[in-house]
């Protein structure tokens, strides 16, 4: 009976494993290709599973890109963790800093995400309206949210509409990530070193803060 179960628990753990590496691997061809230039038979490919195994673990290929878009929105929840709301109190520039940092190091371990969001952002359709709907509106307006309130700890002018502030703050952390090939060619500079994205970290909290050393660990 142990054995049995023994090996019960084992095809589970294989089965979990396998699911998430479809799902990986799903996220970085929509980044890529987006949803229309994604097959079920080219993500399989190149997870090197069978075609099969999508729809037995996921149905439709739309039900793959929307679970692949949740995972992308858990991890950088767990990334952030839960900042925004998660205080009465006015952010300090350290909690300003803080966001800045984690959403640095978030974006550059993961470029897809970026990519994936510039993919659907650009498109008027139903996928676009589902992933504004169910997690950029959230995520906007507890950024929002949050610079409003940070108000005068950051270098902002207080007349600029929050709008902008969000698309300055996200393109400025992304675009240097999601163009690494770019940066390399033109300035012979890897945005990917660590060194580097410490100092890309570093520039951004200067820029809206006015001192780099903040948020960083003590």
């Amino acid at each position: 009976m142990a054995r049995r179960g023994s090996a019960a628990s084992g095809s589970t753990s294989r089965d979990a494993s396998t699911r998430e590496h479809i799902l990986q691997t799903a996220l970085d061809s929509f980044s890529l290709h987006g949803f229309e230039g994604s097959s079920t038979r080219s993500i399989a490919a190149a997870a090197g599973v069978n075609q099969g195994l999508i729809p037995y673990y996921f149905g439709t290929k739309q039900a793959l890109w929307r679970e692949a878009v949740d995972r992308a929105f858990e991890e950088l929840h767990a990334s952030v963790g839960d900042f925004f709301g998660a205080s009465e109190a006015k952010p300090s520039r350290n909690d300003v800093a803080y966001l800045v940092r984690r959403y640095v190091e978030f974006v550059a371990a993961h470029p897809e995400f970026v990519l994936m969001m510039n993919e659907e952002g650009k498109r008027q359709g139903p996928r676009m309206r589902w992933i504004v709907d169910r997690h950029v509106k959230p995520l906007f307006e507890g950024l929002t949210s949050f610079f409003e309130e940070a108000g005068s700890e950051m270098r902002v002018p207080g007349h600029v509409d929050p709008v902008h502030i969000n698309y300055i703050f996200i393109g400025a952390v992304a675009a240097i990530f999601h163009q690494t090939p770019e940066c390399r060619r033109v300035a012979g500079y890897d945005p990917m070193l660590p060194a580097s994205i410490e100092a890309h970290a570093d520039a951004l909290v200067h820029l809206f803060l006015g001192d780099s050393s903040l948020g960083k660990p003590s």
